[in-house]
This record gives structure tokens, sequence and C-alpha cells, in this order.
């Protein structure tokens, strides 16, 4: 089975991207099941209705989200009323949603999970203890685990890599836009990347203008964040996985260019 994982969708350039080249990668890699983080979709920050059916229209089957998935009302509420998006596990409490959810590809039984670190970032529930619990519950009901890891920290990144490392098919970092090119199968049979990087414009600062964030820097005023629009680019994860042992057995990290 072929996983296509796109990184995080930044705004409208970034849902157009999807659409120019999805069709693109599907082309030459193939593809089962497409997955993309989606919790910037809508205006950089959050996710719509719109902003998902846009993607879905595009190709992509199944999102992830990390600690932007609250930013719009309106994307709160999706959490429970679609079974295709995840947000992290490890919210505290009651949250809107749940943290692993469950797709098929063909007779192939597929858990998504989506967990978010704790360094640099809000102090949420144990990210580690949390996975340990959720592979626990989607034992019996799961061939294939694949887990997105939104977080700040490399380290952490990487040690929740070598800790499930063996117990999942895959762990994608998520979150800092930035992809880091370390895709690798770990001992245990673990495809492992630390982030994937972004979807959209890389004419700014991770997906934003430079001009706002460059003031941000050197005034520490708040100001509004706008996406950029041009330069348009895709990082995106191909992995294949053997569905009978759940096991990572390739995995390449990648980038398209819309041309413009």
């Amino acid at each position: 089975m072929r996983i296509i994982f796109i990184g995080d969708v930044v705004g409208k350039p970034g849902r157009r991207t999807v659409a120019a080249v999805l069709p693109k990668i599907r082309e030459e890699h193939g593809g089962d099941f497409v997955i993309a983080n989606a919790e910037n979709s809508a205006g950089g920050f959050g996710l719509t209705k719109a902003a998902i059916e846009q993607l879905e229209d595009s190709g992509v089957q199944f999102f992830t989200t990390g600690n932007h998935v609250w930013d719009k009302r309106e994307g709160v509420g999706l959490l429970d009323a679609r079974e295709n998006i995840v947000r992290p596990g490890n919210y505290p409490g009651d949250s809107p949603g749940k943290g692993v959810r469950f797709a098929r590809c063909g007779e192939v039984r597929i858990a998504i999970a989506n967990v978010q670190g704790r360094v640099f970032m809000p102090p949420l529930d144990c990210p580690f203890r949390w996975v340990d619990a959720c592979l626990e519950s989607v034992e019996k009901e799961a061939d294939v685990v694949i887990l997105d890891v939104h977080a700040e920290a490399t380290s952490e990144k990487i040690a929740m890599g070598w800790y499930t490392d063996g117990r999942v098919a895959l762990v994608l970092g998520t979150h800092t836009h930035v992809p880091t090119r370390d895709a690798r199968i770990l001992p245990g049979g673990t495809g492992y990347v630390t982030d994937v990087g972004m979807t959209g414009s890389y004419d700014g600062v991770i997906g934003v203008k430079k001009d706002a964030v460059i003031g941000r820097f050197l005034n520490q005023r708040p100001v509004r964040f706008e996406v950029c629009k041009t330069d348009l680019r895709c990082d995106y994860i191909v992995a294949d996985i053997d569905e009978k042992t759940g096991k990572t057995t390739r995995i390449q990290h990648l980038q398209e260019k819309v041309e413009e």
C-alpha cells in the first residue's frame, strides 16, 4: 500500500497548490491513500468546511491537524461532524473531536492518529503516554497505524519516532513548515521524518508575508499575518507499507513546485 502525506496546507495558496500538483503526484507515484495536514488550510489559521471540501475535490482523503485547529469556530464544529479529520489527542478534558480515527484502503484497516508536542508549545497531557493508550486501543482494529506528531522541537519528534519504532507504520512530524529531509526507516520498520514541511507559498516566512513577520521580530508588537501567494510548492511524503506487517518498506521526502 502506498501512502501520500502532504505537509501543512497554508491558506488558499496551499489549497491551490494541492489542486495543481496532486494529480501529477498521483500520476508519477500512484498512491492508494492521501492524507494532508489541514490545520492552516483556511486563511492560514484553522479550517473551514469549504477549505476541506476543496482539498477533498483535489483528491485528499483524510486530514490531520494541530494547535491551530481551534482558530475558527466553524472548524471546531467539523471535528465531531467529520469522520476523516483528527485533532491532537492529548488535549485535556472533553475536547471536540478525536485523536484517532479509522479509514479503509481496500481491505486494509488504517488508524490515523494525531498528537501534539509540549516543548515550546502549550502544556498538554503527555504525548508519549497518550500514544501508548492510543496504540493499545487500536491494536485489534487496525492493520496499519499512521501518526502525525505536531510539535516544535525536533528532539521531541525524534524521540517519538524511536519510542514508537516497530509499533506504527509511519511517524510524520508537522508544525514547523520547514522540511527536514531526514526520511528514513527505523530499525523496527517505522518510517520516520522529523518535519514534512508545508504546502503553499515559499515567498515569505513559513507561508506568511515576510514584512509582517520581520516587523514582529524587530518591534515585538502584534501584527496581522497574511499568507503570501507566489512561489508555490508542495512538500510531501511517499511511503510504501506492507499491509501484513504494518511496517514501512520504502519512504521518500519530495517537493513539487507549481509552474507559474
